[in-house]
């Protein structure tokens, strides 16, 4: 059985997102709650709701599985795309350069062992 949860254009870069998403993987689920909860990065609390939610989306597929077998088979991050937060900062001689805020699309897939 298989579980997923995905989050899309989640305010945060892709590289901090990924170093949490590194942290997780290949983790018993309830180990990797346990484990982020107490870790202080911005992408922790991000990550710990979705893997919340992909354990409300085992017990919803099927009510009888056991959720001590459920572990994080796949977790990846991918770029967003930026369209709507664009910023300007000036730079010399009259020009204006673009800051772009990251995006990312964290994706967590549940299995069972």
């Amino acid at each position: 059985m298989v579980s997923k949860a995905i989050a899309r254009f989640t305010r945060i870069s892709v590289r901090k997102a990924r170093v949490i998403v590194d942290l997780v993987r290949g983790r018993q689920a309830g180990e990797a709650l346990q484990l982020l909860e107490f870790t202080q990065k911005s992408a922790a609390p991000i990550v710990k709701k979705l893997i919340e939610s992909a354990v409300a989306n085992a017990k919803t597929q099927s009510p009888g599985v056991d959720l001590d077998t459920l572990f994080v088979e796949t977790a990846f991050v991918d770029k967003a795309p930026n369209k709507h937060l664009r910023r300007w900062r000036p730079r010399a001689m009259g020009r204006a350069t673009r800051i772009q805020k990251g995006l990312s699309h964290i994706t967590i897939i549940l299995g069972e062992r």
